[in-house]
């Protein structure tokens, strides 16, 4: 099934906002209904969901949140990408290491914007992304590129696999083995092959270590942390 783009992308522009989170979904939507665009704004709180959405009404641009129970926003941008090709993808995220934003732009993102930034920010991101072009945060921008052209050194973690980034950065946000594997719908023997395999490719023999390693690089954010105060946001 494909989904029809409106002639002009910002006229009658249908969004899905896709994100676990209940207060983040009612934020955003308060925030793109205040610019007054007229713009059609649907909910999923989680990827399956999105895409049952996106199969029975027409969706022009979705909001996509990267930590979410189940399948995590890599791998909806993913069937986002072979499903409905005509959808532009938009990542929110609390995650504001380049890593985060190169993998989701791998996957087939359109742009990345983190929690942090400000309403008026999001608004130009969707505005941006609606109209076919690209979109990241100014603060990861400069270190992404520089990734991207050899001048920075990528970190250890850069070699792990979409899974095993998202096991590591729950372990160090202090969950454990058995919490991780009921949120992302994976047995406790799974979980603990790919901590396993992560201490393996990163060298690191402990779970201390691991934990370390983790704080070092920023990954120890939570997903009950939404992330900005969305209620007070105002384009």
């Amino acid at each position: 099934m494909t989904t029809q783009a409106s002639p002009n992308p910002l006229h009658d522009l249908h969004i899905l906002i896709v994100d676990d989170h209940v207060i983040v979904r009612e934020g955003l939507q308060r925030i793109l209904e205040a610019t007054g665009a007229g713009w059609v704004v649907a909910e999923a709180s989680s990827g399956f969901q999105a895409l049952e959405v996106m199969r029975h009404q027409p969706i022009d641009l979705a909001i996509v949140d990267l930590s979410m129970p189940g399948m995590n926003g890599l791998d909806l941008i993913k069937r986002i990408r072979t499903e409905f090709p005509r959808v532009r993808v938009l990542v929110l995220s609390m995650h504001a290491e380049e890593q985060y934003a190169m993998r989701a732009f791998k996957a087939g993102a359109n742009g990345y914007v983190t929690k942090d930034g400000a309403s008026a920010e999001l608004v130009n991101a969707v505005r941006k992304v609606a109209t076919g072009g690209a979109y990241v945060t100014a603060s990861l921008a400069e270190r992404v590129v520089l990734q991207l052209n050899g001048a920075t050194t990528a970190p250890g973690h850069a070699q792990l696999s979409d899974r095993e980034l998202e096991v590591l950065r729950r372990i160090v946000a202090g969950e454990r083995i058995t919490d991780i594997a009921e949120a992302l719908h994976l047995s406790v023997k799974t979980v603990s092959t790919h901590k396993s395999r992560i201490q393996e490719k990163l060298q690191l023999p402990t779970m201390a270590a691991l934990i370390r390693y983790g704080m070092a690089h920023g990954l120890a954010q939570r997903d009950d942390e939404p992330g900005l105060d969305l209620a007070e946001h105002r384009p």
